[in-house]
C-alpha cells in the first residue's frame, strides 16, 4: 500500500435483518403493482360483503347500518384498521394463515320483523354477494375467453400463472384483474359460510338449532377466534380452495 494512502475500514458488515430480508424476497417474487391490485381487490370484496349485510338489513326494517353509512361499497365506510390493513400486510410479508375482516355491520333485532328468519338472510347476503361478484367475474372472464383469439392466449395465460398476463395487451390487467375479483370473492364467500364464530355461517345455523342447542352452540362464541386459528394452521380450510382449483381448470381447458 502506498504511503499515506487510506486505508480500508474492515469493520463487521452489517447483515440485512429479518423484514429487510422478506421485503426484498417479497419484492423479488410480486411486482409492487400487482400487490397494489390484490389488495384493492381484497378492499372492494370486503365492502361488497358488509355493504350486502347493511343493505339486507335495511330491507327486513332495521336501518341503524344505513344511519351510520354502511350502506355503501366505499371502503372507508367498512374499513377495521387492524382486520382489514395490518393482517392482510402481515399475510403478505410472513405468509402466515392470518384472518382478515372489516367492521362488522351493527344490527338491532329489536327493529326486524321476524328476527330469526330476517337475522339468517342478512347473515347470508355477504357471502351471497361475495358469490355473486365472484360469479360475474367468472362469466366476463369466460366470454372474454370465446369473444377472441387473443382473449382466450391471455385468460389462458393469466390462469396458468394465476396473476396478470405478462402480455402488452390493455386486456392484461382487466383479466388480471377479474382473476382476483373471482377468486378473492368465491374464497370469502365459501369461507364465511364456514359454521364457526363469528363467521356468517355461525348466524345462519344458531337460527337453524332448536333453542337449548343453539345457547348450547353461542357459548362457543368465545372461544371462536382460537378455533379458527388452530383448524387454519392445521390446514383444515383447504377445501375452502377447492371450487377456485375446478374453475382454474374450467378455464384453462374450455
Amino acid at each position: 500500500m502506498p504511503p499515506g494512502a487510506p486505508r480500508a475500514h474492515k469493520g463487521p458488515v452489517q447483515k440485512p435483518g429479518f423484514w429487510e430480508k422478506r421485503l426484498e424476497e417479497l419484492l423479488q417474487k410480486y411486482h409492487i403493482v400487482t400487490i397494489a391490485i390484490e389488495f384493492a381487490v381484497l378492499l372492494f370484496s370486503l365492502s361488497i360483503h358488509e355493504a350486502a349485510h347493511a343493505w339486507m338489513a335495511d330491507r327486513q326494517g332495521d336501518f341503524t347500518a344505513r344511519y351510520l353509512g354502511r350502506v355503501s361499497l366505499n371502503p372507508i365506510a367498512h374499513i377495521d384498521p387492524i382486520g382489514t390493513l395490518v393482517f392482510p400486510l402481515l399475510q403478505l410479508f410472513t405468509q402466515a394463515p392470518l384472518i382478515g375482516w372489516a367492521k362488522p355491520v351493527p344490527m338491532n333485532s329489536l327493529h326486524l320483523r321476524n328476527p330469526r328468519r330476517d337475522h339468517m338472510l342478512i347473515s347470508f347476503a355477504g357471502p351471497g354477494a361475495n358469490l355473486l361478484a365472484g360469479s360475474i367475474a367468472f362469466l366476463l372472464l369466460f366470454i372474454l375467453k370465446k369473444s377472441s383469439f387473443q382473449g382466450a392466449v391471455l385468460v389462458r395465460s393469466a390462469v396458468e400463472a394465476w396473476g396478470i398476463p405478462s402480455h402488452e395487451s390493455i386486456l392484461a390487467p382487466i383479466i388480471g384483474i377479474l382473476l382476483f375479483v373471482m377468486t378473492t370473492n368465491i374464497s370469502l364467500a365459501i369461507f364465511n359460510l364456514i359454521p364457526i364464530p363469528p363467521l356468517d355461517g355461525h348466524w345462519i345455523l344458531y337460527e337453524l338449532l332448536p333453542s337449548n342447542a343453539a345457547a348450547a352452540f353461542e357459548r362457543l362464541g368465545s372461544y371462536g377466534f382460537i378455533i379458527l386459528y388452530a383448524l387454519m394452521f392445521m390446514g383444515a380450510f383447504q377445501f375452502v380452495f377447492i371450487p377456485i382449483t375446478y374453475v382454474r381448470k374450467f378455464l384453462y381447458q374450455w
